[in-house]
């Protein structure tokens, strides 16, 4: 077993060397020199010059990779130009929003999908069947920033029940915080539980067809228990890979919705550095939603190991 573990923590130290290598070459893979862009079309030679040598641009690449990996490693992600200040300073003050939102999000989803998957699965070809698949292809059909201009009109602008936009941190309330990211959460929540709903139904069907469930029922075991305990069990492990991947796209793909609610998080955060060509930050953002993305993998892969044993081995 902890062979197993420590193989999957290896095998994740190749990825994030790639992730390195390809956010580290961004700067040169933009169009036309990175510091003239920065400094814009007002500076002067002397001034390119000057933020040239600050950024160490003037040595060779292979050097360049070499003095930012190491300063990577050691938590320094570089200094952002135009905030003038630490990039992680500035990616942790924006990073609470990001995961608020991402965890309400996908608690909604889970709390809709799972029991609504279920009784799919339960009631395969009856209307609550149909009524589920229907559900499933809305909700995969529709854009999440849509959804959430419409609870914005409805909850927001008809009936006032809830602020249209801005956020609140924990520190001012708790109900003062979340009600500022119900709406959000909810756009990005119901969107992503229609792919959560549509595998739960899926693989809860494989497993209700095996002959290990058809042997419980032929003993007389309960329905409650076959669907809950017997079933649900070993149809886990394809539903926690689409909640770890529903949880890493809303880490990183909370952009719009974040602008349209007016969210200060990491999504308005790289919309900016893109405008000013903070490269700094990118990068940053890059590593940081990387590295999220393989611990999530991470504790994927360990769910298996508890929920399943055999994997381990």
């Amino acid at each position: 077993m902890y062979i197993y573990i420590l193989k999957r923590i290896f095998s994740l130290v190749p990825v994030l060397f790639v992730v390195s290598i390809v956010a580290f070459l961004l700067i040169y893979l933009t169009p036309g020199d990175p510091v003239s862009v920065m400094l814009g079309q007002e500076a002067t030679a002397e001034q390119i010059e000057a933020l040239r040598e600050q950024m160490g641009f003037n040595d060779p690449l292979y050097l360049q990779y070499f003095h930012w990996l190491i300063n990577v490693l050691q938590g320094n992600l570089g200094d952002s130009y135009f905030m003038h200040m630490p990039v992680t300073t500035a990616i942790v003050e924006h990073l609470g929003p990001t995961l608020s939102i991402a965890v309400l999000a996908e608690l909604i989803a889970i709390l809709i999908a799972l029991p609504v998957g279920i009784l799919a699965a339960k009631h395969r070809g009856s209307l609550m069947d149909q009524f589920v698949m229907g559900f499933t292809l809305t909700g995969m059909a529709i854009p999440s920033f849509l959804f959430g201009l419409i609870l914005m009109l409805v909850l927001g602008v008809k009936l006032g029940w809830l602020p249209v936009a801005g956020y609140q941190p924990l520190s001012t309330g708790f109900w003062n915080y979340l009600q500022y990211l119900l709406m959000p959460g909810l756009a990005l929540g119901i969107i992503q539980s229609a792919l959560i709903a549509r595998m739960t139904r899926s693989s809860m069907l494989e497993v209700l067809n095996a002959d290990f469930i058809k042997t419980a029922r032929s003993k007389g075991v309960k329905e409650r228990s076959i669907i809950y305990v017997h079933a649900l069990r070993n149809a886990l492990l394809p539903i926690i890979t689409v909640v770890g991947q529903t949880f890493g796209l809303l880490l990183a793909g909370a952009v719009v919705i974040e602008t349209i609610f007016n969210i200060p998080g990491i999504g308005q955060l790289v919309l900016n550095s893109i405008q000013s060509r903070d490269y700094a930050v990118i990068q940053g953002v890059i590593l940081m939603v990387a590295f999220f993305y393989v611990i999530i993998n991470l504790v994927i892969d360990l769910l298996y190991m508890l929920i399943d044993p055999r994997v381990g081995y």
